[in-house]
């Protein structure tokens, strides 16, 4: 375990040469590279969102598409075509921007909703469906989105569905001040993300998710975990609490921050770390709650400080 978690240490700070001051977003983004998931990067204009998926998609030795959503884009520019060939009499497939290990979809929120859908069979069953037909996407495959606050001009809310299919959500906030004079010093002559080489190979990363797997889980801290989860659904102030895919999400993120930290078993630490993560943009509060000005994560936390901890 421990070659492996040089490797993983590795792929951060090479990303870390672009993206200045953020380890734990960073980490976090690893994290569901390690579970085979997928990632929203939410947060307002130029915080370096479009820099983070980059970086982590140039320091793997992967294929890598970058969709720019707008409003006129189209589901077949997503999933693919089919196109008629008068030579062969015969319809043939044309790759779409999803057939690739790591797609970058770039501001999602700013197409429409019946576009932004085509990304529902993708995230949730690695395939993509054609004219009937059904192709399988190439392994590891990773959706990496970022959106701009719901509030801003020209942006489309992902649905509930959609939320539910992102792995975890990060927001990476503004720089403090000595982290943006030493990322202007990077900026200064060029571009550090054109220099940027792969760390892994899709060979050793899909290893490091099989292992990731391996990480044991006992019965008292699943028990633990479905308790946390399924408390979010009966609180007053919850309008849609998380879903049994997030019991699951919140499993593999245990395991990938144990694994992460040289353990080969989960502990409750490791379900409190990822909790706020992998629950939060899949809880929807109610008006009231919203005009009170409780937000998601202090029920959350306020949740986690109830929960009672398994003793072993």
């Amino acid at each position: 375990m421990e070659n492996q978690t040089t490797i993983l240490h590795r792929i951060l700070d090479n990303i870390e040469q672009v993206i200045v001051g953020k380890r734990e977003s960073v980490e976090m983004v690893l994290m569901a590279l390690l579970c085979d998931s997928h990632v929203l990067i939410e947060d307002i204009p130029g915080v370096g969102k479009t820099s983070l998926a980059r970086a982590l998609a140039k320091s793997i030795d992967c294929s890598f598409h970058r969709i720019q959503f707008t409003p006129d884009i189209l589901p077949s520019d997503i999933t693919g075509f089919s196109i008629y060939n008068q030579q062969s009499g015969q319809f043939e497939y044309r790759d779409g921007a999803v057939m690739s290990n790591i797609v970058l979809a770039d501001e999602i929120n700013r197409t429409s909703p019946k576009t932004q859908s085509s990304l529902l069979e993708v995230m949730a069953e690695r395939q993509v469906t054609v004219d009937g037909t059904t192709r399988e996407l190439p392994q590891p495959f990773m959706v990496i989105a970022t959106q701009n606050p719901i509030e801003y001009l020209g942006t489309f809310p992902l649905p509930e569905a959609q939320l539910d299919r992102f792995f975890i959500r990060i927001k990476l906030g503004y720089p403090s001040l000595v982290q943006e004079c030493e990322m202007l010093a990077n900026f200064y002559e060029k571009n550090p993300l054109d220099d940027l080489t792969p760390v892994v190979t899709a060979e050793q990363l899909i290893k490091i998710q099989e292992e990731v797997k391996q990480v044991h889980i006992n019965d008292n801290m699943i028990g633990y975990i479905v308790h946390l989860v399924s408390q979010t659904r009966r609180q007053e102030d919850v309008l849609l609490g998380a879903s049994p895919r997030s019991s699951i999400a919140l499993m593999r993120a245990s395991q990938a921050w144990a694994y992460y930290n040289n353990r080969d078993y989960v502990i409750p630490d490791d379900v409190q770390k990822m909790a706020p993560y992998v629950l939060c943009h899949r809880i929807r509060l109610k008006q009231e709650a919203k005009s009170r000005k409780i937000s998601v994560e202090m029920i959350l936390q306020e949740l986690i400080k109830k929960t009672a901890v398994p003793r072993s």
